[in-house]
């Protein structure tokens, strides 16, 4: 089986140099760049699997790397590396296309662990369904395996998290999904950080599913959420 290709896109060094070390010793072939723009010329070019991305770079930050790449890739997974853990923060990384958010400084066995956890096929352990299971959710198909929502020939790419909440919401349909389980499931614990990143992804899950306004993502206040139809 081949490695994991995995683009590092770090400013900082010696930062960089501990983090790639790190992450070849578990197995990962590590595409090492030093800005935005060189991030962007080796993603074209090397192909990786994942992409992770400091936001503080020179020549172009994270965010703009992530933005161009969305225009043509919805699919490949981006985790951005940053000290900036404001709310305003989280949200205009998860609107510039990432699918998770590492605050500095984090161990490296996190980042691994992260990093395995949006390559897996089946990111959630004990959800009930397998993975390739379509759900029908009103007149709208979800496929957690494509990450894409569809209705009749209108299709949405999903982000592998919004995916993974999704699943978790039609596996408990029409009963409230507590907002603590649904932080630990997916994240591991229910951090104020954590809990503003879901919060951007209710909203964005919302906005796919409108296209049934029968469908509904209900915030049972003090509980969790409810998806009904």
């Amino acid at each position: 089986m081949s490695k994991i290709r995995l683009l590092l896109a770090e400013d900082e060094l010696a930062l960089a140099h501990i983090v790639r070390e790190s992450l070849e010793e578990n197995g990962f072939e590590v595409i090492l760049c030093a800005n935005g723009e060189q991030a962007l010329q080796k993603y074209k070019s090397d192909k990786p699997d994942i992409l992770v991305l400091d936001i503080m770079m020179p020549k172009m930050d994270g965010f703009e790397v992530a933005r161009q790449i969305r225009e043509t890739d919805k699919i490949i997974p981006v985790i951005f590396l940053t000290a900036r853990s404001q709310p305003k923060d989280v949200v205009a990384g998860f609107e510039s296309g990432a699918n998770d958010y590492l605050k500095k400084p984090f161990s490296v066995e996190e980042l691994v662990v992260r990093i395995k956890v949006l390559l897996s096929d089946n990111r959630l352990l004990g959800a009930g369904k397998p993975a390739g299971e379509s759900h029908q959710i009103g007149s709208i198909t979800f496929n957690p395996l494509k990450n894409t929502v569809q209705q009749g020939i209108n299709q949405w790419q999903l982000t592998s998290r919004e995916s993974d909440i999704l699943r978790l919401l039609c596996k408990n349909q029409h009963h409230v999904l507590p907002r603590k389980a649904l932080l630990e499931t997916i994240w591991g614990d229910d951090s104020f950080f954590n809990a503003r990143s879901l919060d951007v992804f209710i909203s964005k899950l919302r906005a796919h599913l409108k296209a049934d306004p029968n469908v509904q993502i209900i915030t049972v206040r003090g509980l969790g959420y409810k998806l009904v139809w």
